[in-house]
């Protein structure tokens, strides 16, 4: 392997291998209504399966991120890819709901080390000037990735089942963990071979992680990314769901959803433009958020009797709901990596935000469903949505203070 250098197409590579992992995540909102029937998936356990892919991340997404550091990053994303592989080839094996979400637990933490290292990467491989729109790319590969899983997953499982669409993914995480290792400049020669340990990394790292910690920017970064986390899982993640039981077929629900997360990737890519053009970043943030909130409501809303918007126009409100709230994450990806301490910070920093978006997106999709299963339906959807965007809004007051 040749030794690291600037190449802007590895930058790209750095995003396929995001979108591969954001499919493992992608593949369970379409996948519920037949895991419910050929397995007895309730709603709340329905709720953890959504959500227990980011528990990883909720819990070690910080000491990855320092240990990613240390390792290096590209073996970082060649492992996160491999864990993926397996974890999702051990579905053949998965018996009930207990079983998968150890599986999906596990591919929790592939994803984590696939993609939370990719933001430091990306730094590496283009020039400064360009980042700001390479970061906006790679804020899209979530919803890109759920939107590519939504459209292909009900027609591979009507093939193949659901066990067969587990398989394909598991050999797309297989061939892409060596395209990495083949293609990606090899770490630089200050990351070690090996890691020496947890409490190694650790000491080498524990000035970096105080100054990361000591910051109010990597806090604020943190928690916004918890609020704009928990609405947009909560709410793309249920919707089969909500199709499903308004009577609409899988293949139309599966393609309504995935223009719902499409159109959050050009939510991403105009962050990424108004960023490098000047747009301040707390503006784009108040903007995102107060638009979720609002978008919320109409969607989900009913008035006292009951009635509520014509189904198209309640779409046409996720719609909304989905591509201005896109300006959040891109948002925050730029600014996770401006307000780090230092270059061999960045995924440390990463980390931290890592760990609590993946707390919002672990808490998000169960407590909508406790509020569902409680309210007999999905009317109250908004309280929990619009209150974290509420919050969200504040916090993008608050990050004008911060200095980037």
């Amino acid at each position: 392997m040749t030794p690291f250098s600037r190449r802007p197409a590895g930058a790209f590579l750095v995003l396929a291998s995001g979108l591969v992992a954001a499919l493992h995540i992608g593949k369970m909102p379409p996948a519920l209504p037949v895991l419910a029937e050929s397995l007895g998936v309730t709603l709340l356990q329905a709720g953890f399966l959504l959500s227990v892919v980011q528990l990883a991340g909720m819990l070690g997404g910080l000491l990855v991120g320092l240990l990613a550091d240390g390792a290096g990053l590209r073996r970082s994303v060649i492992a996160g890819q491999a864990v993926l592989a397996l974890a999702s080839l051990g579905g053949l094996l998965a018996q009930g709901p207990a079983s998968l979400l150890v599986l999906r637990a596990l591919e929790g933490l592939g994803f984590l080390l696939a993609c939370l290292p990719a933001p430091s990467l990306i730094r590496r491989l283009v020039d400064p000037q360009r980042l700001p729109m390479h970061l906006g790319l790679w804020g899209t590969y979530m919803p890109t990735g759920t939107a590519l899983a939504l459209l292909l997953a009900p027609p591979v499982m009507g093939l193949l089942g659901w066990r067969g669409l587990w398989t394909l993914l598991a050999l797309a995480s297989a061939g892409m963990a060596l395209w990495l290792w083949r293609a990606l400049p090899a770490d630089p020669p200050h990351a070690p071979r090996a890691v020496a340990g947890v409490r190694a990394g650790l000491r080498d790292r524990a000035a970096p992680l105080r100054d990361t910690l000591g910051r109010g920017g990597p806090w604020a970064v943190a928690m916004a990314f918890a609020l704009y986390s928990s609405q947009w899982m909560a709410v793309v993640g249920f919707l089969p769901t909500v199709y499903a039981q308004a009577g609409i077929a899988a293949g139309a629900a599966g393609a309504l959803t995935a223009l719902v997360s499409l159109v959050n990737v050009a939510g991403n890519l105009g962050a990424g433009r108004l960023l490098q053009s000047g747009w301040p970043a707390w503006r784009l943030l108040l903007t995102g958020f107060v638009a979720m909130g609002s978008m919320a409501v109409l969607a989900f809303g009913q008035l006292a009797d009951g009635t509520a918007l014509p189904p198209l126009a309640r779409y046409a409100a996720v719609l909304g709901f989905s591509a201005l709230g896109g300006l959040v994450p891109a948002t925050l990806f730029s600014l996770a990596v401006r307000v780090a301490p230092g270059e061999r910070a960045v995924s440390t920093t990463v980390g931290w935000v890592q760990q609590w978006s993946s707390a919002g997106q672990f808490a998000g999709p169960p407590l909508v469903a406790w509020v569902a299963a409680q309210a007999g339906g999905w009317q109250f959807t908004w309280v929990v949505t619009t209150s974290a965007a509420v919050l969200g809004a504040l916090l993008g007051l608050w990050l004008r203070r911060v200095r980037a």
